[in-house]
């Protein structure tokens, strides 16, 4: 089965073939069913992991063609990328006269009742619950992005208890999630940037690290396994997402500060699953097709080597992907090994 094969690569046993994930804009697969002739090529890409999308954290109501209001109460500007917070739902630090939602008002019957569906579908596939955005984020989502940053320096306190409430809600979205017939539970914080820490490090482990420590405690007590999701440079950071329990780290992001992988897997690949690796930034939109050949099968030999390795690339397939690379990224991964 697809499921053992991943299985093995997070219990760190070498496996042959290397399991992979293949994400695409919409508009890059569009260019490849041009070249390809069809949407046929499709097919190739083997659902080793199957993601699916169980809770919305943001729940977004039009206002009208250009904003939207999130569930918390912020504003948003939807009509672009990357979306923009107009106006947070907290705009001062301080919880007066604002109630946090429910659990219960994530778990949508038919949300769930689709996943199940999906899982009923693809039972030989390594399935994910996907709860999307995470505590860091839904902190500045809460705040607006300066706002946050500011409060772990000047409002300590309201900080540790905007994140202390989250993690009451992120730990009981897990129990509703759990009953799902998945393997795992993913989320999706940004700790890093191109060059460091967000919070920096020590404020990361004072404010972030315990919550963090509690969300994926709770997934391992329902016998689940802990995936997350994180763009930038959190080298400096690795040994305490070990520490913490994290299972397998998604993204891996190879430009940004200390995150060569091939570096990572040398001081934590026994300790961490790693699924990414191949540059978004650099190796994709910007090598040559012999060039994403080359990594791809340097990813897949040193990366996999004694098990705790998923192929993919950082980000799915962007726009700016030229059509023959995303060509290339596609036969690299769907060759046999």
């Amino acid at each position: 089965m697809l499921r053992d094969i991943v299985l093995e690569q997070i219990d760190h046993h070498e496996t042959r073939p290397v399991p992979f994930t293949l994400g695409y804009e919409e508009s890059v697969g569009q260019r490849l069913d041009a070249y390809y002739g069809g949407p046929e090529w499709r097919q190739r890409l083997i659902p080793y992991v199957i993601r699916i999308p169980v809770v919305d954290l943001m729940m977004w109501e039009p206002i009208d063609e250009r904003y939207s209001r999130d569930v918390f109460g912020g504003i948003w500007r939807l009509d672009q990328r990357p979306y923009h917070l107009e106006t947070p739902p907290l705009s001062a630090p301080s919880f007066d006269g604002f109630a946090f939602p429910r659990p219960e008002r994530f778990i949508r019957p038919e949300k769930m009742a689709e996943a199940r569906r999906i899982c009923e579908q693809n039972r030989d596939s390594f399935l994910i619950a996907s709860v999307g955005w995470g505590i860091w984020e839904k902190c500045w989502t809460l705040r607006g992005f300066e706002n946050a940053l500011m409060d772990v320096v000047a409002e300590p306190d309201f900080f540790a208890e905007l994140v202390d409430r989250l993690v009451e809600l992120y730990v009981a979205l897990v129990g509703y999630v759990a009953d799902l017939p998945t393997d795992a539970i993913m989320f999706g914080d940004d700790w890093g940037h191109q060059k460091g820490v967000m919070l920096g490090p020590e404020r990361w482990r004072r404010f972030l690290k315990p919550r963090w420590a509690r969300v994926y405690e709770a997934v391992h007590a329902r016998g689940k396994i802990a995936v997350t999701h994180c763009c930038g440079s959190i080298a400096e950071i690795m040994p305490d997402i070990v520490d913490i329990g994290l299972d397998v780290l998604e993204s891996v992001q190879p430009e940004a500060t200390g995150m060569n992988p091939y570096e990572l897997k040398r001081k934590y690949g026994d300790k961490i699953t790693f699924w990414g690796g191949l540059g978004s930034q650099s190796t994709i939109p910007f090598g040559t097709p012999e060039e994403i050949r080359n990594e791809t099968q340097r990813l897949r030999s040193e990366m996999a080597r004694g098990g705790g390795y998923i192929l993919a690339p950082a980000k799915a397939l962007q726009p700016e992907t030229p059509t023959a690379n995303a060509v290339a990224v596609v036969e690299a991964f769907t060759s046999p090994e």
